[in-house]
């Protein structure tokens, strides 16, 4: 299956998956494995096959995930970022993010990373907390986070965000609130938190089956607005339901997403969306590797979006955001018991959650849709 993008087509935002890891944690579903030596030096060369055939691209933004890319060696991602350079024309590129596990850091990388134009760190640090990391089955420790952290400020990164995570299993509130604390006290730009879900395919959804774990509304809600509440204090802005930023530093790539812009996914996994067109790579290293190397496209499936699919996407990321969404595009009478009681919010033209709205935004979001 190929997907033609003619020049005409300029694309701003480019997605790079990157699907290896030195450990497989638990909760993750996204797609990933732990890869060879050759397997990965051959997805970097097929990497840059597929880079080659992007030249409609003009990107803005470039987000480097996984996966967890700093696990390819240093001389690995230096064939890569070379590559975008040759490449790509990149006069445009304002922000370039790549996610960073504290495990797989080291001045080094983090020098390379600076000198070829990245210019955005997402850090996944998850917690400050030992006995939680262990669970989360991450390769590290807290005091090896903090060392990433410093490493990345030490190479001159001004951009740099962490992940946190909350509502896992057997986690008590001090535990997040230390956390938090934590977290406020290196002064990173940005901070994500991500509620746990148990997700298709990953040892923890197991273990919930099996009655190991299990969910609580009311707690997840408790430490939302404890994060809120804390965040918010120290000087950062809640701009979307799980990030948080100081003034000027918001995901400049993820509200592109959110907004319902155009990007191209390269890598295995990765999808792409072009106006009501949206396709997916192949979910397999192996087989993204073959079909490059054969000069074929990557592309394992393709369907045509409707109206109503888009307008039914830009509705639930748009109520996610601070900005809301365009009140016309809901039906009135829905707003209107929404906001008696008081889990929307009218600005102008727009609608937007309150404090109490994003406490249950899926709950909203399910009542409009």
């Amino acid at each position: 299956m190929k997907v033609e993008m003619k020049s005409s087509d300029t694309v701003r935002h480019l997605y790079v998956h990157f699907p290896f890891c030195a450990r497989i944690c638990p909760y993750c579903a996204f797609y990933k494995t732990r890869g060879n030596a050759v397997e990965v030096g051959r997805f970097c060369e097929a990497l840059v096959r597929e880079v080659q055939g992007s030249s409609a691209l003009l990107p803005s933004t470039i987000y480097f995930g996984g996966g967890t890319p700093t696990a390819l060696k240093t001389s690995q991602l230096e064939v890569i970022l070379s590559a975008f350079h040759q490449r790509l024309d990149l006069s445009e590129l304002k922000e370039w993010t790549i996610e960073a596990n504290p495990g797989s850091v080291s001045a080094r990388k983090a020098a390379l990373l600076k000198k070829f134009g990245v210019n955005r760190i997402s850090l996944g640090v998850q917690s400050w907390d030992n006995d939680l990391l262990n669970l989360l089955g991450r390769e590290h420790n807290a005091a090896q986070a903090e060392e990433s952290f410093r490493i990345f400020r030490d190479a001159g990164f001004s951009n740099i965000s962490i992940d946190l995570m909350f509502a896992l299993p057997g986690q008590t509130e001090r535990q997040w609130r230390d956390s938090l604390q934590k977290t406020i006290t290196l002064e990173p730009e940005h901070i994500s938190t991500y509620c746990l879900t148990y997700e298709e395919d990953t040892e923890f959804l197991a273990r919930f089956e099996r009655g190991e774990f299990s969910v609580d509304d009311d707690r997840e809600a408790g430490f939302l607005e404890m994060a809120m509440i804390m965040l918010e204090r120290a000087g950062y802005e809640h701009y979307e339901i799980s990030n948080y930023a100081r003034p000027g530093f918001r995901s400049e790539h993820n509200q592109a997403y959110w907004r319902g812009a155009d990007y191209v996914g390269l890598g295995p996994s990765a999808f792409s969306t072009r106006g009501f067109e949206r396709w997916q790579n192949i979910a397999d290293h192996h087989e993204y590797t073959r079909r490059l190397f054969a000069n074929e496209a990557p592309v394992v499936s393709a369907e045509r979006l409707t109206p109503e699919m888009k307008r039914t996407e830009r509705i639930a990321l748009g109520l996610r955001t601070c900005e809301g969404i365009v009140a016309h595009t809901l039906e009135q009478n829905q707003v209107n018991e929404l906001v008696r009681h008081g889990l929307l919010v009218r600005r102008e033209s727009r609608v937007s959650l309150t404090r109490t709205g994003r406490l249950v935004a899926d709950s909203v979001a399910a009542e409009v849709l």
